[in-house]
Order: C-alpha cells, then structure tokens, then sequence
C-alpha cells in the first residue's frame, strides 16, 4: 500500500538577538521570491519531483490544497510565519483576497528533475468555496482569546 503524503504545516522557532527576531532557515535546493498579485484566484497546479516550502514574508494569502478528495483552505500571514509544505503530486493553487500583493518565499526542495507538466494549470474538480476562503483569513487575523 503506498503512502500518501500530506500538506504540513510548521510554525517556525526562532530567538531574539538584540533588537531583531532570528527564524530558523528552511534548508532548499533552491529558493524563489514569489509575488502573488492582488484580487487573483490561482489554477490548481502540481509538481512532480519538487516539495514547495511556502513562508508568507509579506500580505496575506489562502493556500487552497486538493487533499483526500476536498480542498483545504490555509490562511497565511506575515503576521505569523509558518512554512506550509506541499509534497510532490498534491495539487495546490493560491487566493489572494486582499487589495495588496502577497509575496512568499518558497524554499524548494528537488527530488528530480522538473516535469513537463508541472505547473500547467489542472481542471478543478469543483469550484472554490469564496466563503470558507475568507473565513479562513478571519480566523487567522482574529486574535484568540484566553480564558484565565
């Protein structure tokens, strides 16, 4: 029976030196500032020999993954960094709700050589769901309340 891998999500460890915060550094093959413009809904996409690392260094995005037949909707911040990574075969697009561009760092990792259908866009098995998108943004910008 074959594995199935799965999106993770990790938040980052870091310390303070001095006046500036230290976040640990995601070990890539290769590594892509990338620059989501604003208002845009991304075609879901896969990779085939590349794990994406997604870090969030400035605006906001929801990370939409095709996942055991359902998307899954992940919030992103630079309010709070977090690395999403995307193994290979899962596929996974962008939306950008905000009036702001969205830039991310994706710190690759190759496992072979790219293929030549990655990133050619996928037909969606189903529409997205606008609602749960913003819904996911608003929890992540809600700060929680603690009970004392």
């Amino acid at each position: 029976m074959a594995l199935v891998r799965q999106v993770e999500i990790r938040t980052l460890d870091s310390f303070q030196g001095g006046m500036a915060q230290f976040y640990t550094p995601q070990s890539s093959h290769e590594t892509m500032l990338v620059e989501v413009a604003p208002q845009t809904v991304d075609d879901l996409f896969v990779h085939h020999g590349q794990t994406d690392q997604l870090l969030v260094v400035r605006g906001s995005l929801v990370l939409v993954v095709l996942q055991n037949r359902r998307y899954d909707y992940i919030a992103l911040s630079e309010q709070q960094p977090q690395v999403v990574q995307i193994p290979p075969g899962v596929p996974h697009g962008a939306i950008n709700l905000s009036d702001d561009p969205c830039v991310l760092v994706n710190a690759v990792l190759r496992h072979a050589d790219p293929h030549p259908r990655d990133y050619r866009p996928l037909k969606l098995p189903f529409p997205f769901n606008f609602e749960a998108a913003a819904a996911a943004l608003k929890n992540l910008e809600t700060p929680a309340i603690a009970s004392v």
